[in-house]
């Protein structure tokens, strides 16, 4: 109720459900025959927004009769009582126990409460409490808590100017007032946390009020700052640790975030005065310290955006200043709430104006604070440390509407803010930065919190503050970790602490400008690192570049350390941390690399600097960076290794990189930035310890490398470019070769992998790749240019560095902060087909990119080298890097821009490819045939090109073009021998391309250069069919090095192309375990390296040629160089391979023993090392000699036990027949198998191979040895015909073929026998049985390079039925003979032999042979010799009968008595019945009147010749 009238009921109090919303009055239940009853009821009231003190609850208690009386009503009111509403200007709440009146209240009651015995009043238990009630408020407007009460209501009175004051029961009086208000000053921090939150920006607002207008409390001013800024410190500090969940990322409360961005405002600085501006001061102006959280609560909207310029849409045009843009923003924001709460405060002060006669003082809060901090101690300061954050935005949100509102955004910067407020900051900046270093080790967190928050103070105090004031606060922090980290022994931790305040400040969104990009190297005006601040104000980008000292461009000069403050301290960071030397450092390399990836990457896509004469000026702030990272070329990730095994092609050695005394970077300048002269990372004595031999430097990850190297290239585009070239001129020679071999490594580096890759790399999974991710963002954006695309490459790589602040490296990308939502997509995995094609396409664009950049800075060097003596060295360098980026995967761009390149490098600089870099010649022969081979024909053309001039100015040099006409040949095979993909199709067009280009050249016309060409595409051509047969051959092991040797022969006069080819060959037979033929090749190679040899160097010990090697096998001497093309091995680089010296000629020889010794063969193993000792002999190598006679030692002890027991191959005559052959028709092998190959093997093998390749009916196998028809035979068939053959030699042969070994090698001829009758059955009675004997000379002899040979000439003896016996006798002689003398004698073998001879059931076959052909004289004259001939066989047989007999009687045991006597009566028999055959001479040849004409040896000669060739 309002009043006490029952029609002062307010309709307040809600209703219950299916009543109305509000009703005047609430009942309870009814409680049944109770004395003390209980209501279980909560009733809602809504509270109106003012009270006054006749506000109450009316509670009355009824008697309801339950059988009702005549005239009685139902309800009777039995008592009464209330509770008022306010007390002393405070909400009553809490528990009652309040006496109960039994009539109704007086008037006037409703100011009291029920406790005040009313004079008159009749109450329920004599005034005793009986009636138990609970308030409990929820309210925005009071408090409900006694501290928070008494300040506000202190405050208050203070701007209400009304005395005394009622607290309660307290009347506070004007002259003890300044003690209350401090005690509830103090008293703050005992409040509840409820209240302080609800009430927090009121409460904030108050306690400012007292700092900047400190009240006249008894015409006396009372300081109020210290009080206030205490009460705020733990006010905040408990906020922060009770609010916990409450944190944005950076560990801000968001409530008090919100505070500083919305609420925070200065008094007004005139009474009543409108606030300025459309709507006075917004609560959106930007400072880089609120732009910190990216993840923002969505109700404070802080959307700010990202990029570098404007954060405002409205404004058109960029501004020239942030003090601009400050001012822009603040005018065209509205403000909504000018009517906050604040202003019932602020404008009495004309009141108190009126009554106190002047105006209270009227301090900065920015300048009281900053006092505040200084000077306060103990907890406070703690406290305050703690938040830093806070009151670091709040000063800073302070002056800039000091600036504002005072209209001193146009004053000049130095005049801005007086000197005693910027010695307050720069103690508070220097204590600060004293508490980070001093206590980084054991409060990490907090510091971490603390160096960022001071960190993102100084970024904004750019904005607002004279410049050089801020570096020199820089200067200081700096100077003060310097100091400590001379001290320390581990400084990776307070390293890191530095580059995350560095990386802040670097954030600043003129950090460009801040290093004064355009003004020339010279000592500053200003005592300040930065270049006095009236010229950094008006520095546009105007001044033109003078010629200075460039060297200083482009180290971390002094001058340029001056003059680029903030750049300066960069590069020296980056050269710091990357310097092998600095120790502990290691895990701070991705961190400084990112630092400034991160800021090249925002100059990138600023569209302030998007002009190339601006960029040229801002990439001048980065010259260093080339020094210092020429310095870790040792250090970087080896990208070459993916892709050839060469690794990069380091032209100085890693000894060369220390002791190199002109170093980029000299020690006094990797030196404490602050200008102590001590290098600060090096602790006292470690000069002393750095060792002098090649360090172990520790590798970049390949993230760091590329990012490195991306930096790298990003300045080297953006340089200007007779700034580069002035440089380069004063490079020394091996820093050029360093700078090379850095573009060599970012060749491999931004090499395009491919789609195939990336999707590879989705398939796996969990491979988070951090280029995925930048990636992934790109995807995400949208397209991209080609140009912008390459530094903006990895953005993405954000997480938090191993030794990184908790705060890990989101700041530096302040700027772009709409475009982080791609950051919660990170983990999704798995990429749709477009998102893989954007990443190709983007990686793609990158590598083009970077190889541009990489192919320009290629042409300034060699402008610069090109006038100077040092250019060899450099030339072959740039020409490394060229061809390392043609072997690279690139596209049609880039190859064009590279061959243009390419043939202007060769056509100024022949010399260069043809006398000194010849492997470099090799190598572009190579590369440019592998791009005549591409798909793409505008590659195809240009590398034609390359190659036509190529031939050209090779032939213009000496009329001959021999090198390019070797090179191409060389490069053609391994082409075709290595790559897989390679498009024989294309090649060929490309070809006729330069036969084309040779016809129409008119200069050249008369000359023999065409017909050279013409020779060089024919022959190219041939390798090509031959190749391209090879790949369809793979299955067919001896047509394929068939097609090998056929090849290798067709480079009989490029003797490196020759030898490896037979390397090849070699390999293909190790690997079918030929090891005979793997060691002939071997022996080939030798003996051609030999050849060379000799003609290059006379040295006695060395082989001769190929001369020397006839032992190892006579086919050595088709190696001999004597035809006409053989190219002189000293003109022209020919031979110049590793393998044409005296070590290479050793290799071979020992690869060659190896295989032999692994074939079995330990002869011929002698053999080399007969060639090998004079060598060794002559280096006097006693340890090589004493290997190679352990070897030889082994070889013969082999030999020894292994008589009887090698085997070495057995030779079957394979002849095709058909047309289906191609060029096998009618051609006859003899095959090479391995030791017992069956007939029926190498049949089934051949038969199956081909059956596979034509048809298993196409196939037939003809199974006699007869000569084959051809007119017979189907044309539609491939007919093979396989025919086992065993080795034959003369008779004069035999004396020197005496061991197994001799017998086995260097076989050319073998035999055949078929059998048949004149009437053409094969087989018949003895007296018609004929043999025809077949000789077949192969080309070469056996073992050869190949495991078949072509038979060369066939001859055939045919032998008549006496003939046949004849052998047939000796044969069985000689086998008696065998088994009679073998030692250890072999009793069984003997037996068998014997009665083989003379046992019974046998005893026809001698006897037979003896009875047909010896029981008459025949009438042909011709045949006396043979039946005499054979007449002596049976003699001799006989005679070897009875010794083999002697010899088994002198072995067998008694068991076997029986036998033998068995045996001899047999013997007996067989001689008596041959006795008389064998004794009848025939006359004739026993006359000596008989004139012989014709001696016949029927062996040697032939009785019936048939000659075939």
């Amino acid at each position: 109720m309002y009043g006490e009238d029952p029609s002062n009921a307010m309709p307040v109090i809600f209703g219950k459900s299916s009543c109305s919303e509000f009703s005047k009055e609430a009942y309870t239940a009814v409680v049944y025959h109770n004395r003390s009853p209980d209501f279980h009821e909560e009733v809602k009231v809504k509270l109106p927004a003012t009270l006054t003190d006749h506000h109450h609850l009316l509670f009355t208690f009824y008697h309801v009769s339950c059988q009702q009386k005549q005239n009685t009503p139902l309800e009777t009111p039995v008592g009464y009582t209330w509770i008022p509403m306010l007390q002393n200007g405070r909400l009553k709440t809490g528990q009652f126990c309040l006496p109960v009146s039994l009539e109704k209240p007086p008037q006037a009651y409703s100011v009291l409460s029920p406790e005040v015995p009313l004079p008159g009043m009749k109450w329920v238990d004599n005034h005793k409490g009986v009636f138990n009630v609970e308030v409990v408020a929820v309210s925005s407007i009071h408090t409900q808590d006694p501290y928070l009460d008494k300040f506000f209501a202190l405050v208050n009175a203070l701007d209400e100017h009304m005395f005394p004051v009622r607290i309660g029961d307290m009347r506070i009086m004007e002259n003890n007032l300044e003690s209350e208000l401090k005690s509830s000053i103090a008293a703050l921090s005992s409040s509840q946390l409820e209240p302080v939150v609800r009430f927090l920006h009121l409460l904030l607002d108050k306690l400012i009020l007292l700092v900047v207008r400190p009240p006249v409390i008894a015409g006396q001013i009372v300081n109020l700052g210290q009080a206030s800024f205490e009460a705020m410190a733990s006010i905040i500090n408990r906020l922060h640790r009770n609010l916990e969940g409450n944190h944005d990322q950076h560990g801000r409360n968001n409530l008090l975030a919100s505070y500083i961005y919305y609420v925070f405002r200065l008094p007004n600085t005139y009474p009543n005065s409108p606030s300025p501006g459309p709507g006075g001061l917004g609560g959106s102006v930007h400072y880089a310290t609120m732009a910190r959280s990216a993840v923002r609560p969505a109700s404070l909207n802080l959307n700010r955006s990202r990029s570098l310029s404007n954060s405002n849409p409205d404004i058109s045009g960029t501004p020239t200043s942030p003090d601009d843009e400050v001012r822009s923003i603040i005018g065209s924001k509205a403000m909504d709430r000018s009517c906050n709460r604040m202003s019932s405060h602020t404008e009495t002060s004309s009141f108190l104006q009126t009554l106190t006669g002047r105006l209270p003082t009227k301090k900065l809060f920015h300048e009281e604070l900053a006092l505040q901090w200084v000077v306060c101690s103990g907890s406070v300061r703690e406290s305050a440390l703690q938040q830093a954050w806070f009151f670091f935005e709040l000063m800073v949100k302070s002056m800039v509407h000091h600036l504002y509102f005072n209209d001193k955004l146009d004053a000049p910067r130095k005049a801005r803010f007086p000197e005693r407020f910027m010695d307050d900051v720069a103690a508070l900046v220097s204590t600060i930065a004293g508490d980070v270093v001093s206590r980084f080790q054991k409060d990490t967190e907090m510091v971490e919190r603390l160096n960022t928050s001071l960190a993102f103070f100084l970024n904004d105090l750019l904005s607002v503050m004279d410049r050089g004031f801020v570096f020199s606060l820089i200067k200081s922090c700096y100077k003060q970790v310097s100091s400590k980290l001379y001290s320390l022994p581990n400084p990776s931790v307070l390293v890191s602490l530095r580059l995350d305040f560095l990386r802040i400040i670097c954030s600043h969104e003129h950090y460009v400008t801040l290093n004064l990009p355009c003004s020339l190297l010279t000592p500053p005006a200003s005592p300040s690192p930065s270049v006095s601040s009236a010229t950094s104000q008006s520095s546009g980008f105007s001044t033109n570049v003078q010629d200075q000292k460039i060297a200083n461009m482009f180290e971390l000069s002094l001058p340029f350390r001056q003059q680029h403050y903030l750049a300066g301290l960069v590069l020296t960071e980056l050269a710091l941390i990357l310097d092998p030397d600095a120790e502990g450092l290691f895990g701070l390399h991705k961190k400084v690399i990112n630092m400034v990836h991160n800021l090249l990457s925002s100059h990138d896509s600023d569209p302030r600097y998007s002009d190339p004469q601006i960029k040229a000026r801002v990439a001048m702030l980065y010259l260093p960076l080339i020094g210092i990272i020429m310095e870790t070329v040792p250090q970087l990730y080896d990208f070459t290794e993916t892709h050839n095994q060469r690794g990069r092609p380091i032209c100085i050695a890693p000894d060369d990189y220390d002791s190199e005394s002109g170093s980029m970077i000299s020690q006094t300048v990797a030196m404490a930035i602050a200008g102590t002269s001590v290098p600060q990372l090096t602790r006292p004595g470690s000069f002393l310890l750095t060792s002098t031999g090649g360090r172990q430097h520790t590798t970049f990850s390949a993230e760091s490398s590329r990012s490195l190297l991306i930096c790298l290239l990003w300045v080297l585009k953006n340089a200007d470019e007779t700034v580069l070239q002035k440089w380069f001129t004063d490079l020394s020679v091996l820093q050029l070769n360093r700078l090379l071999d850095l573009l060599y490594l970012c060749v491999s580096c931004f090499e395009y992998k491919g789609k195939k890759v990336f999707e590879r790399m989705n398939s796996l999974t969990f491979k988070k790749s951090k280029d995925m991710r930048a990636k992934l963002e790109e995807a995400i954006l949208g397209s991209i240019g080609a140009r912008q695309e390459m530094v903006r490459r990895s953005r993405g790589q954000l997480e938090r560095s191993p030794s990184g602040s908790a705060f890990g490296s989101q700041e530096n990308l302040r700027w772009r902060k709409d475009m982080t939502h791609w950051r919660q997509n990170t983990e999704k995995l798995d990429k749709s087909r477009a998102e893989i094609e954007h990443e190709a396409l983007i990686d793609g664009n990158l590598a083009t990119e970077a190889n541009l950049i990489i192919l320009d800075t290629l042409e300034v060097i060699v402008q610069t080298v090109s006038v100077t003596e040092s250019k060899e060295s450099i030339l072959g360098g740039v020409l490394k890097v060229l061809l390392q980026s043609m072997a690279c995967n690139q596209s049609a761009v880039y190859l064009q821009h590279c061959f243009a390149t390419q043939r202007a490098l060769v056509s100024k600089f022949p010399e260069l490819l043809f006398e000194e870099e010849t492997e470099q010649c090799a190598d572009l022969c190579l590369r440019l045939l592998r791009h005549c081979s591409s798909s793409i024909s505008t590659i195809r053309s240009h590398a034609s090109a390359s190659l036509y001039l190529l031939m050209r100015q090779n032939f213009e040099i000496g009329n001959n073009f021999a090198r390019v006409k070797m090179q191409v040949t060389m490069s053609l095979s391994s082409l075709v021998g290595t790559s897989q993909n390679f498009n024989e199709e294309f090649l060929r067009r490309s070809l006729k391309t330069i036969l084309t280009y040779a016809e129409e050249d008119l200069e050249l016309r008369e000359t023999t250069f065409p017909d050279q060409v013409q020779d060089l595409v024919f022959n190219l051509h041939m390798i090509l069919s031959d190749t391209v047969k090879m790949k369809e051959h793979q299955e067919d092991p001896e047509m394929l090095i068939d097609l090998m040797y056929r090849i290798a022969k067709g480079y009989q006069t490029s003797p490196d192309l020759r030898l490896t080819w037979l390397q090849n060959m070699a390999g293909k037979h190790s690997e079918r375990s030929n090891h005979a033929e793997a060691a002939q090749c071997l022996v080939h190679s030798a003996a051609l390296v030999a050849e060379y040899l000799s003609m290059l160097e006379d040295r006695k010990y060395l082989p001769v040629g190929c001369v020397t090697f006839q032992n190892i096998s006579s086919n050595v001497l088709e190696e001999s160089a004597v035809s006409d093309d053989v190219v002189s091995p000293d003109e022209e680089g020919i031979c110049s391979g590793k393998y044409f010296t005296e070590s290479g000629l050793v290799g071979l020889l020992e690869q060659a023993a190896a295989s032999f010794s692994m074939a079995g063969m330990y002869e011929a193993v002698n053999e080399v090392y007969k060639v090998l000792i004079p060598i060794h002999e002559a280096n006097r190598d006693a340890k090589k000699l004493s290997t190679i006679h352990g070897k030889l030692q082994e070889a013969f002890s082999k030999i020894v036990h292994q008589d009887g027991k090698r085997m070495f191959g057995t030779y079957f005559r394979v002849g095709f027949y058909g047309t289906k052959f191609g060029d096998l028709d009618e051609q006859e092998f003899v095959y090479k198998e391995p030791a017992i190959t069956k007939l029926a093997e190498v049949s089934h093998r051949l038969e199956g191979f081909y059956g596979e390749r034509f048809g298993e009916d196409v196939v037939e196998v003809i199974k006699d040895s007869n000569p084959v028809d051809k007119c017979k035979l189907d044309p539609n068939k491939a007919y093979i015909q396989i025919t086992y053959v065993e080795p034959f030699f003369d008779t004069y042969e035999m004396k020197d073929r005496i061991t197994y070994f001799d017998k086995n090698y260097n076989l050319r001829r073998f035999m055949y026998c078929t059998p048949f009758t004149l009437d053409g059955r094969a087989h018949g009675e003895l007296h018609e049985q004929f043999k025809r004997k077949t000789i077949l000379t192969t080309s070469h002899a056996f073992p050869y390079i190949k495991t078949r040979v072509n038979v060369t000439h066939k001859e055939e003896i045919i032998l008549t039925p006496i003939e046949v016996a004849i052998e047939d006798m000796q044969k069985k002689t000689q086998e008696l003979a065998f088994a009679t003398h073998q030692d250890p004698a072999d009793p069984k073998m003997l037996q068998m032999v014997l009665q083989g001879s003379v046992g019974t059931t046998v005893n026809q076959g001698p006897l037979e042979v003896a009875q047909v052909f010896l029981s008459e004289i025949p009438g042909d004259p011709k045949l006396f010799r043979h039946h005499n001939k054979l007449r002596l066989c049976f003699k001799d047989f006989t005679k070897r009968c009875e010794d083999a007999l002697r010899k088994n009687k002198s072995l067998i045991g008694p068991d076997q008595k029986e036998y033998q006597r068995e045996l001899e009566r047999n013997y007996h028999r067989l001689k008596e019945a041959l006795q008389p055959l064998i004794n009848r001479k025939i006359p004739q040849l026993y006359k000596t009147v008989l004139p012989v004409t014709c001696h016949r040896d029927s062996f040697s000669r032939m009785s019936l010749r048939k000659m075939e060739l």
